[in-house]
């Protein structure tokens, strides 16, 4: 669906717009929900968030037919400035912004609140499409991998800085556009590893998890020599011969041995034998085995320093009580509990617009911004999430449908970007209001409130368009 020759959306992609206004209304019919009071005469005054939301919605929308009025080739020339630009906006704010919920990431003049990192975001997206769009560029030179972890780094190192360390993993979403480049897959996996070594340390045991990491060494080293057949019975072997000598210490010298200590030394002498075996058969599938080793046993200990030095009380807990180890249903858990009984409580059809007696009576904080997801689950049911999900994917979806028709680099990279970065909003937002993610603050594309929020979204998504729409002008000409 597209526009004729002579429209303002001649090339636009008018489905993508659709979903966009789709996704934005619905989200103010949640907003209205969310904060609308029975007992108010002027039900029409700014004072009240759907008021204010609609504003931002008039802004946003006005802002997003400037976009597509510019010429495609600005925001490829302004790049790097729009980057500086933003770097100089967030140390603006962890010098003088105002503190809020913890996070010192905001300007405030008067009523307005501004968050810079929500269009920082932009300008990161920008400045990575710029740098990955070089000529000479390769996704895995070292040099040139280098300069796209500068452009991630910094802003991300300002942004844990300001204590808004949600905001920050959200640049982390930009290991899929690295992936989809070329990026060698056995340079993702490592930043996987890391994160999982991170939350496992808090779920097992300093031996136990010893055990599973040598054990997962040893496998990982043994599917890479040999052919599969001698893999298994060298491995069967060893794993017998291991478990024999393990029981006869522990016969010979009952209480000496106990179970962890059997699993040691069952794991080492495996990991030992298939090292000897793998040396003599491929030199660097050691390496690497022996590197991944040493590598998690020194970024171990410093977990403990990342998450009582840098984590703040608040993302501490939180962290905790996600993975079951506190409760606290009046505190820390509070915020999700409330949430999915909210949720739960609409059953399939809902209980009709302004009939959420959770949403109503203020059982659930910050409904209308962070848990705005709530709203739709009590009021719309299973059926109204599904179709807010099915919007929200249809239009990530038709991001990458646009990068992949790209016929340049940068817009190629750029709609990836803003895919990416939808993608992790809305997995991390309705997953923490379920209970599969921890909280960290993050809102719903274009529905929760907040006008940086809704405009800095739809700028990020209407540059897509626009480098979208030079491309599909060219192929219709």
């Amino acid at each position: 669906m597209t526009a004729n020759r002579h429209s303002i959306f001649y090339g636009v992609d008018l489905w993508t717009v659709l979903l966009y206004v789709l996704i934005v209304l619905a989200g103010w019919v949640s907003i209205t929900s969310a904060s609308y009071d029975e007992g108010t005469a002027d039900i029409f005054s700014f004072s009240h968030f759907y008021m204010k939301q609609l504003m931002w919605i008039g802004v946003a929308w006005t802002t997003a037919l400037v976009v597509l009025l510019l010429d495609e080739r600005f925001y490829h020339m302004f790049a790097y400035p729009a980057y500086f630009a933003g770097l100089a906006l967030l140390l603006g704010a962890l010098l003088f912004g105002r503190e809020v919920n913890g996070a010192k990431a905001w300007f405030e003049f008067g009523s307005f609140r501004l968050q810079p990192v929500e269009f920082v975001k932009i300008a990161t997206a920008l400045a990575l499409a710029r740098v990955m769009s070089a000529y000479s560029f390769s996704i895995n030179r070292p040099g040139d991998l280098f300069k796209v972890g500068v452009v991630i780094c910094i802003p991300l190192f300002i942004i844990i800085l300001q204590n808004d360390t949600g905001s920050g993993i959200v640049l982390g979403s930009f290991l899929f556009v690295l992936y989809r480049e070329g990026l060698n897959k056995w340079l993702c996996i490592p930043v996987l590893l890391i994160a999982a070594l991170f939350i496992v340390s808090f779920l097992l045991s300093p031996m136990t998890l010893l055990v599973s990491i040598i054990l997962v060494c040893t496998l990982s080293e043994a599917m890479m020599t040999g052919e599969w057949r001698s893999r298994l019975i060298y491995l069967a072997s060893l794993a017998l011969a291991s478990i024999l000598l393990c029981m006869t210490m522990a016969l010979v010298a009952p209480g000496v041995m106990d179970l962890h200590a059997c699993l040691l030394t069952v794991t080492l002498l495996s990991l030992v034998g298939v090292l000897v075996y793998a040396f003599r058969m491929n030199l660097s599938s050691t390496l690497i085995t022996v590197g991944l080793f040493l590598c998690t046993m020194i970024f171990l200990p410093t977990t403990d320093y990342i998450f009582n030095s840098i984590l703040k009380q608040h993302q501490r807990d939180r962290i905790l009580s996600f993975l079951g180890i506190i409760s606290d249903p009046l505190g820390t858990d509070y915020n999700v509990n409330q949430s999915k009984i909210a949720i739960g409580s609409g059953g399939f059809w809902g209980k009709g617009f302004l009939e959420g007696t959770q949403i109503k009576y203020g059982f659930v904080p910050e409904r209308h911004t962070d848990f705005i997801f709530c709203t739709v689950g009590e009021e719309w049911g299973f059926l109204g999430t599904m179709v807010v999900l099915a919007l929200l994917c249809m239009l990530i979806l038709r991001l990458m449908r646009m990068g992949e028709r790209q016929q340049e680099p940068f817009g190629r990279i750029y709609c990836y970007c803003v895919a990416a970065i939808l993608l992790f909003h809305v997995l991390v937002n309705v997953g923490m209001t379920i209970g599969l993610m921890p909280v960290m603050g993050i809102p719903l594309p274009f529905m929760s409130y907040g006008g940086s929020s809704l405009i800095a979204f739809t700028i990020l998504l209407f540059i897509a368009v626009r480098l979208d729409a030079s491309t599909r002008q060219f192929s219709l000409n």
